[in-house]
């Protein structure tokens, strides 16, 4: 019983996200048009799942006590790679897609390298390599273009057998094969061991340093993912900053929401993919009960400013972090 409960209390600010979520994905549904059919699945999955992934991206990071502002570039540093090289044969289309993650997977680890031995502070660090990251992307496509391997991307935004989402399979792949693994490794122990305190695993032995740069180099992992399937989304590459940054702030809201607290040490992915698909739902419902767009981003501000309030009052009554379990 006592188990049960310890984890219950681990996992509740993911088990709220997604209780949010299903209210609000249930009234969504409710009042859209045709209720709930495949194609109406499909458009919500796969628009919800290119910020699940970036929010799983930034979950990494701040698990640590840190915090990447360069998610959202190298999520369109990716998006234009791909339109360049993800088309072709199915060996060139493979070739093309290892570049891309490669691309992402070097981007974070730069912002590690760069953090752990320039010793910078994460924020001004990947601020500062989001905008080489958009640069680059500029570079590569100037204007918006590009192509796609469009067998591939077909089937990667269209529904398998029974209308389920095909895009829902690659969130879920990305899941076991990226976050699972991690979270139960040494390395994901030790992230949220530095993010509770820095200090104390330093003086336990914990290596830091590794520890950091495994969390940034498969946060940009996890970004050029996301590009990737932009790509597949819209079957063209767009070096835009405001997509850019739009997908960096609300990457950090959706962790807010998804229960990781931004002072490290506590939260889970999972948390942040409903966190991201609450944002999500927002918009779409907005659209529904025909308010105007603008109304958005007040009450996107009005759910991230509950969901920091009620994290910030948890830890406020909690002389150790231990007794956020007990």
């Amino acid at each position: 019983m006592n188990d049960l409960r310890y984890r219950l209390l681990e996992h509740r600010g993911t088990l709220l996200a997604a209780a949010v979520f299903a209210v609000l994905f249930l009234v969504y549904i409710s009042n859209y048009a045709t209720g709930l059919n495949a194609a109406v699945a499909t458009t919500v999955a796969n628009k919800g799942v290119l910020l699940a992934i970036v929010a799983m991206a930034q979950t990494l990071p701040v698990l640590t006590a840190g915090l990447d502002l360069s998610v959202g570039m190298v999520f369109v540093l990716a998006n234009c790679l791909a339109s360049e090289l993800v088309v072709g044969s199915p060996l060139e289309t493979a070739f093309g897609i290892v570049v891309v993650l490669i691309a992402g997977l070097a981007c974070g680890a730069l912002n590690g390298i760069i953090i752990v031995y320039g010793r910078l502070q994460p924020i001004i660090t990947t601020l500062a390599t989001g905008a080489i990251y958009f640069g680059l992307a500029l570079w590569l496509r100037p204007v918006p273009g590009g192509d796609i391997n469009s067998d591939l991307a077909d089937a990667v935004t269209g529904q398998l057998p029974g209308g389920i989402p095909a895009i829902l399979a690659v969130l879920l792949a990305v899941v076991l094969l990226v976050w699972v693994p991690f979270r139960n490794s040494v390395t994901g122990r030790a992230a949220l061991a530095v993010g509770s305190s820095e200090q104390a695993s330093f003086m336990s032995g914990i290596p830091i340093g590794r520890v950091k740069l495994v969390t940034y180099a498969l946060s940009g992992l996890l970004a050029s993912i996301a590009g990737l399937l932009l790509t597949f989304v819209t079957y063209s590459g767009e070096a835009s900053s405001s997509i850019g940054g739009t997908y960096t702030l609300n990457s950090i809201a959706a962790v807010v929401i998804g229960g990781t607290s931004l002072m490290g040490g506590y939260g889970s992915a999972i948390g942040s993919i409903f966190g991201a698909f609450v944002l999500r739902t927002i918009g779409d419902l907005l659209f529904v009960l025909d308010l105007d767009p603008l109304w958005q981003p007040l009450f996107q501000g009005l759910i991230l400013l509950v969901a920091v309030s009620l994290s910030a009052l948890r830890l406020l009554k909690v002389r150790n972090r231990l007794d956020l379990f007990s």
